[in-house]
């Protein structure tokens, strides 16, 4: 009985932390969307602006494959991790372990979230006019097809390359330049924290999973 009640807090707790973040990454996404110009930036500090930037690619921008390859590819990502945190939820694990694995599937999840429904639900952003919603199905993309928003970037160092470094000299450097919303951030920190405190868990319901494909 008190391993099951164990077992129910874990799920509970999965549940609620990846609502959570889902809710705060859309709202946050949406105010910005409908709120700031394509490219539109908002000096918070010297080292915290908010930048509305929207892209096709993975976290931080980046892009390797083809947007519709790379919207299957999250979702296949996406159920995967469920898939494992679904294993992982069957057993009793550090309470840290749930949190740090609840906020990659929720970061994953939220890009998501923009690349199914935001080309469907919204007109196309521009640097001259705010977007807004639209009847669904006429916005400015199809399913899978919709761009991420991201907002969040901190120049923490703004400097120049010296005159004697090859090819960049004399040119800007800006220390931590990626732009990025609050899914990457808690994918990223989630991440590290994995890595820094959660081995032995993961080597445990590695052993698990393996067992389970053996039985089959």
């Amino acid at each position: 009985m008190k391993k099951n009640s164990y077992l129910s807090q874990d799920r509970l707790l999965a549940f609620v932390l990846i609502i959570a973040i889902l809710v705060i990454d859309q709202i946050i996404k949406i105010e910005v969307k409908t709120n700031m110009c394509l490219g539109e930036s908002v000096r918070v500090t010297d080292w915290f602006y908010i930048s509305f930037i929207e892209n096709n690619g993975m976290a931080y921008g980046m892009t390797f494959f083809n947007k519709l390859v790379l919207s299957v590819f999250r979702i296949i990502a996406v159920g995967c991790i469920g898939w494992y945190m679904h294993k992982v939820l069957q057993q009793k694990h550090s309470t840290g372990y749930i949190v740090v694995l609840s906020m990659i599937l929720a970061g994953a999840a939220g890009n998501i979230i923009d690349s199914m429904f935001y080309g469907l639900i919204f007109n196309a952003s521009s640097p001259f006019y705010v977007s807004y919603l639209v009847p669904f199905g006429s916005g400015y993309a199809s399913f899978l097809q919709g761009k991420v928003v991201d907002m969040f970037y901190f120049p923490l160092i703004v400097t120049t390359y010296p005159d004697w470094v090859p090819f960049k000299g004399g040119q800007e450097f800006v220390f931590f330049s990626p732009v990025f919303n609050f899914a990457d951030a808690c994918i990223s920190v989630g991440v590290v924290l994995l890595l820094l405190f959660f081995r032995k868990d993961m080597e445990g319901i590695s052993e698990t999973v393996r067992g389970a494909f053996k039985k089959k």
